[in-house]
């Protein structure tokens, strides 16, 4: 049998998307279906069922999950165990003497591992590699006996120093593994070979804490999808925007956070080059949040590290998203002191805004939108409802704003949109303006099912030169699922003076970590175009706490490496320190702290202009007229279909483009576009 088509599914905290592509005929379908609680395969298999009767005509499937993330901010992950160095219990509340708030002298963080869960064994490894103390294993294992006793589900190991010498801790996980009743356990120098021990410590007890339930998921999902007769490959997006084969997510699940985003981003800059701009801010609104992040020059920023929450810390290359509480879900509500505020409290899928009338009172971003007019009431999105009710959003609206803040119901509604678009604003402005990009060499590509609806009060509010809003905005995660390159990352500790570096010694790290890179590639059924090795290091001068990132140019052939010299790095680190600080301080020691390298394996990219439109005609695709507010007063607003409008066609606002994931808003003073690949280009009208 052909397998021809590839699915990506996103699930979100209100919406699962689902985007279908046929390789074979260039064509696509979506759709979209409300999450599932608390075990969201339910919506992920309902959501593929909707499009693809026959599994076995599925070569691959690949998931961006929120099942990660979301353990994580609500705790709750499996309950496991520590074992660790004698004297580092306290590792992980001690953390970097931080605390969640500003001011005050008390804080309040509780540690995923209860303090006894957490026990010390006798062992020392020094920091240069040495052992002064060989790991006492009678030790160890009394430990984890007790922790199964216990009824932790996992466990992690995190020895000092064993990035410099792993010896202690691989000989004390052998000995847990062999006892433990599952496979759940986690070493931190398999998991993070870095040097700082509570970032280490933080990233593999997390991973050891969402082992269970992730693996579970996938598992659950893996046998539904073969019990339907697919056959293919089964992947995982990862928060560096590449995908990963199960057995890998199953193993080191906290590569996950952040999974969902990540890969609406890898599509969103894959959308913007093609479509000949390569300087974008994308702005991701779900039902819960609203997801920010920045590409320059085609390239999306990679963080090292993210806190998914107060002294969660997680180390791991992630594209750099910020993320705040302004979903289309997402509660309005007026303070004691009469401030109208939007979120963090969401009303999700379920029971969802007002207008879903599955008993939810309070009105939501969604409910100011619909009561203007701006989404229409007879075609919510995701296919369950029948008909969205004004009237309720109306009361509600009026109800939990108006009354409070003496204004009427339009007035309240307006207010809503308002406040909401400014904390979207500041977003924009946090990933740009406040790290040295000016928004007007940006344009905006808005996705997410409610992205499109605020892409004029973001080209008003920031600044931005025009806003891009992709054939598919609602399912864009789905898709980047698609696109995404298979990638994986590796980091070592190196901690060396550059003169005295051992050359041999970095080759072999770099060669180990391009073997086991082009392993899981090797392994994979995926099939890829081209495979990709970057390295860089992470250097100082001697003293300094912060580094730079210093790409190197290295030679790879037929996967071996070959070896640059200390005049090579030295060369490259003077670059990037002067490109980041404008001075090289002359004479100063540099120093190495770590390898890292990405091995990427380049997936097919389909061609865009298989989606857009063929033939068709502004006058059919045009199919109604509708009062829609603005401002201070109602405006007679055009409503297209938008899958319907040909390449080509110029749409003048004030005008509403509707299709089967999302609503686009074009205001008066704004005009839109259709590209040749689909897309809609919104600008300033005159320009």
């Amino acid at each position: 049998m052909t397998r021809s088509q590839m699915i990506g599914v996103d699930v979100g905290g209100t919406f699962t998307d689902v985007f279908v592509l046929d390789e074979a005929t260039g064509t696509a379908q979506v759709a979209k279906v409300p999450t599932t609680r608390p075990d969201q395969s339910g919506g992920f298999l309902d959501g593929i069922r909707m499009k693809v009767d026959d599994l076995g005509t599925v070569s691959v499937i690949v998931h961006g999950t929120t099942a990660g993330t979301n353990a994580l901010l609500e705790r709750k992950g499996a309950r496991i165990g520590i074992i660790t160095t004698e004297g580092l219990r306290d590792v992980l509340e001690m953390r970097r003497r931080d605390r969640p708030r500003t001011w005050g002298l008390r804080g309040d963080f509780v540690p995923i591992v209860p303090r006894d869960l957490r026990h010390e064994v006798s062992e020392r490894t020094l920091a240069d590699g040495t052992i002064r103390t060989a790991v006492d294993i009678d030790a160890v294992t009394a430990a984890a006996r007790t922790l199964m006793d216990e009824g932790c589900l996992a466990c992690a190991v995190l020895f000092a120093n064993s990035y410099a010498n792993p010896e202690n801790e691989r000989i004390a996980v052998a000995a847990v593994r062999e006892i433990w009743p599952n496979a759940h356990v986690s070493a931190s120098s398999e998991i993070l070979p870095e040097i700082r021990e509570f970032e280490r410590f933080s990233t593999t007890a997390l991973n050891a804490y969402l082992q269970p339930e992730v693996s579970g998921y996938i598992d659950r999902l893996e046998t539904a999808l073969k019990s339907d007769g697919f056959a293919g490959e089964f992947m995982i997006v990862q928060s560096n925007g590449g995908v990963m084969d199960v057995a890998t997510a199953a193993k080191v699940p906290v590569r996950t956070a952040l999974s969902g985003p990540a890969a609406g981003v890898i599509a969103a800059g894959y959308i913007a080059q093609a479509a000949g701009f390569p300087n974008v801010i994308t702005g991701d609104m779900g039902g819960t949040s609203f997801d920010v992040s920045l590409i320059a020059d085609g390239q999306s920023m990679l963080a090292p590290q993210t806190s998914i929450d107060f002294g969660m810390v997680v180390r791991s290359p992630m594209i750099e998203i910020a993320t705040i509480g302004a979903g289309g879900g997402s509660i309005a509500w007026v303070d004691r002191g009469g401030l109208l505020n939007i979120g963090p409290e969401s009303a999700g899928s379920t029971p969802g805004p007002v207008a879903y009338g599955q008993g939810n009172t309070r009105p939501t971003v969604t409910d100011a939108n619909v009561v203007l007019g701006r989404i229409d009431p007879d075609s919510p999105i995701g296919g369950k409802l029948k008909r969205l009710d004004v009237d309720a959003a109306r009361a509600a609206i009026l109800e939990n704003v108006g009354k409070p803040l003496n204004l009427d119901a339009l007035q309240a509604a307006e207010a809503i949109l308002r406040v909401a678009n400014s904390r979207m604003a500041g977003a924009l402005r946090l990933v740009s303006i406040e790290r040295g990009f000016d928004p007007k060499n940006f344009a905006f590509l808005p996705f997410g099912g409610g992205g499109a609806l605020h892409a004029g009060a973001m080209l008003a509010e920031v600044g931005l030169a025009r806003a891009i809003v992709p054939r598919y905005p609602g399912v864009l995660s789905a898709m980047g699922c698609v696109i995404a390159d298979m990638r994986q990352d590796f980091v070592q500790t190196i901690n060396a003076t550059l003169s005295g570096l051992d050359i041999e010694s970095l080759t072999r790290f770099m060669q180990d970590h391009i073997d086991s890179g082009y392993a899981t590639l090797e392994a994979a059924k995926t099939r890829f175009e081209s495979r990709d090795v970057t390295f860089t290091l992470d250097m100082s001068y001697l003293g300094q706490t912060h580094t730079v990132s210093v790409p190197l140019d290295v030679t790879v052939t037929d996967g071996v490496v070959q070896q640059v010299t200390h005049d090579d790095i030295g060369k490259a680190f003077d670059a990037a320190y002067l490109g980041t600080y404008d001075r090289i301080l002359k004479g100063g020691t540099r120093r190495v702290i770590n390898l890292r390298t990405a091995v990427t394996g380049r997936r097919p990219r389909f061609d865009l202009s298989t989606l857009a439109p063929v033939g068709g005609s502004v006058e059919t695709a045009r199919i109604a007229t509708r009062k829609v507010h603005f401002g201070d007063t109602w405006h007679d607003t055009a409503i297209y279909n938008r899958l319907s409008l040909p390449v080509g066609t110029r749409i003048p606002g004030p005008a509403i483009l509707e299709q089967p994931d999302t609503t686009v808003l074009i205001e008066p003073n704004l005009t839109g576009v259709i590209d040749e690949l689909g897309n809609t280009i919104i600008e300033r009208s005159g320009r």
